[in-house]
């Protein structure tokens, strides 16, 4: 299994677009491949049929391949179907492999299997083979019923809460550069601590 995300990485709503149209592309030569595509965590977009971002798994033995093809920066060249007359025509998108999580995650999740329910044919509701899986130190908690096996969906949940804590630590770098910048507008002018003149930057 090859997991990869695809992102609009903060992108304008043509970007969300580009995501929604590069998925259904991914799709179809996924199936071209005989690669099986899952996909296990949508963002909408503001507009109807965008994504801001997509998880999708990969199976097969083809998949790897496949993600190779598709990692990278995607360039969609289009005019903009929102803004009719914006000048740019270029929209970038950023789709990752999501590496595997180091072997020490599994020791921090607690695991409860669970009869799997909803939709999923013969398969639902006749043995315990779904997970629920939490993170202890996090709280981040992922329940995983798609595969057919305990230790197959508990490798996928791994994965996913894997995924969230990689999205947590990714906000709180972005967080931290939004404070650094707001710092630059609040600098307090006219009261400094510190001073220092001419070239060689001497305290005065």
């Amino acid at each position: 299994m090859i997991l990869l995300q695809l992102s609009s990485a903060q992108g304008p709503e043509e970007c969300c677009l580009a995501v929604s149209k590069a998925l259904d592309r991914l799709h179809k030569e996924a199936d071209a491949s005989n690669v099986k595509l899952e996909r296990l965590e949508l963002e909408p977009g503001r507009h109807r049929g965008t994504l801001r971002s997509a998880l999708v798994a990969l199976y097969g033995e083809s998949a790897e391949k496949l993600a190779k093809r598709w990692c990278g920066a995607l360039l969609w060249t289009c005019q903009s179907p929102y803004r009719p007359h914006y000048g740019r025509k270029n929209w970038y998108i950023g789709i990752a492999r999501f590496e595997r999580p180091s072997s020490a995650l599994e020791g921090e999740i607690r695991f409860e299997t669970l009869r799997a329910s909803g939709p999923g044919g013969q398969h639902v509701n006749k043995t315990d083979s779904a997970i629920r899986a939490t993170h202890s130190t996090s709280g981040i908690s992922v329940k995983v019923q798609s595969e057919r096996s305990q230790h197959a969906n508990k490798k996928l949940a791994v994965l996913l809460i894997s995924h969230r804590l990689s999205q947590l630590e990714q906000q709180a770098i972005s967080t931290q550069k939004a404070e650094r910048r707001l710092f630059h507008h609040h600098i307090e002018r006219g009261n400094p601590s510190l001073v220092f003149k001419g070239e060689a930057f001497k305290p005065a």
